[in-house]
């Protein structure tokens, strides 16, 4: 009989989503019922419905954890409910960080930035602060960095937290990695190598891709048609697999002509990317070549450079500026994946992708101390809090673009 009562995680999965669709039949009704049936709840769809019951049970739930003791019962850290609070706590100091940006944005300034700030969202707050605050690391991260990149002290794999008694040094708050190196003065120079060498590929993709495809766009003929088949042949290519190849070849050939590594890198990366930006610059660039002002700029006998620079380049700059934002990402998380598999950035430079490969093993403390898991996760963290904060603001630089009101 006690086998009847017994259920697996699909069986609990299944009878709580049966009481989520009898919940948001109920709502619906509910609501009709109370409100004399209003149009927000006689129009509203079963799926709406559904979606309100679904985010209430999850709110719950989170409260419900989030209250959860972080020792258990046997003396054990609870590493789920830390991290949950810790992602909370987080969540929280960022919407609290960003609208005190805002609000500092709309009394200090020139006018133009203080009408920007008034119609600027929150996320995009947000995240143009997370990038200055990444952009002043990188920039000052020798005079932050307690100690050099490079350094290498005689205690080796110390727990992150500063905790003698779990293996931490208050020396080192962060820890220590696999020969010793300081992680906080390598997460810091990682900013200046990671993101510095991003923004540089970008440029220079941007550059190369923005060119051709102005130029293209322009021009047209035989050269739209040679350099556009030559963008089709690349970006046939998975772009990470194409990448890691000329790596790999490069490696090669770094040490023969004694050039760094970081310098192909760099090259390969751009010249993979400058197709995307091509086909975009191409795209946008034929919709202005049409345009009266073009005419009337080639009536007046104006050359290539002043078409491309003056006329098409300033009318392009908004999706540029958006794709810049998109294109950084891809390069930042590009140069990330090839340094976690060994060829991207090398050392004894310090960078977040060879980091999350190196500090992998801290994981495995986990279970008996919560904050050994943090030290892979900084710079996995590091990684993706840029990553969403460009693309919150290239969301909100797109939609001003496209002049579409809320």
């Amino acid at each position: 009989m006690s086998g009847l009562f017994e259920f697996n995680a699909l069986s609990w999965l299944a009878i709580i989503l049966v009481l989520l669709f009898g919940a948001a039949f109920v709502f619906r009704r509910v609501g009709q019922t109370v409100t004399g049936n209003a149009p927000k709840f006689r129009d509203m769809p079963y799926g709406a419905a559904f979606g309100y019951v679904l985010a209430a049970a999850l709110l719950i739930f989170a409260v419900w954890y989030y209250l959860q003791p972080t020792v258990t019962d046997v003396g054990v850290p609870n590493a789920g409910v830390m991290f949950f609070r810790w992602a909370i706590h987080g969540f929280l100091i960022a919407a609290i960080a960003a609208f005190l940006f805002r609000l500092l944005g709309r009394s200090i300034g020139t006018a133009g930035s203080k009408k920007l700030f008034r119609t600027m969202p929150l996320t995009a707050s947000f995240g143009i602060l997370v990038i200055l605050i990444y952009a002043f690391v990188a920039i000052f991260a020798g005079a932050i960095a307690p100690h050099g990149q490079a350094e290498v002290f005689g205690t080796a794999n110390i727990m992150a937290g500063g905790d003698p008694a779990l293996g931490g040094d208050p020396a080192f708050p962060l820890g220590t990695d696999q020969i010793g190196r300081d992680i906080l003065s390598r997460l810091i120079y990682g900013a200046q190598n990671t993101v510095g060498i991003a923004f540089i590929t970008t440029c220079l993709a941007f550059v190369i891709g923005g060119s051709l495809g102005f130029l293209a766009a322009t021009i047209q003929g035989w050269l739209d048609e040679l350099l556009s088949r030559g963008v089709d042949v690349l970006m046939a290519i998975p772009s990470l697999i194409f990448a890691l190849l000329l790596m790999t070849i490069a490696s090669v050939w770094a040490a023969r002509l004694g050039v760094p590594l970081t310098v192909f890198m760099v090259l390969i990366i751009a010249l993979i990317d400058s197709t995307r930006v091509f086909r975009l610059a191409r795209a946008v660039g034929l919709n202005i070549v049409v345009m009266d002002y073009i005419e009337a700029a080639k009536l007046r006998g104006e050359g290539l450079g002043y078409l491309v620079f003056k006329e098409i380049l300033p009318n392009a700059m908004a999706p540029l500026l958006a794709e810049f934002g998109l294109r950084f990402c891809f390069v930042f998380l590009t140069i990330s994946s090839l340094s976690f598999l060994g060829v991207g950035i090398q050392p004894p430079l310090a960078d977040w992708g060879t980091m999350v490969r190196d500090l992998a093993p801290f994981i495995n403390f986990a279970a008996f101390a919560p904050t050994a898991a943090i030290t892979p996760l900084l710079a996995a963290g590091a990684i993706a809090l840029l990553t969403v904060a460009v693309n919150f603001v290239v969301d909100w630089m797109l939609h001003k673009s496209s002049g579409l009101k809320e």
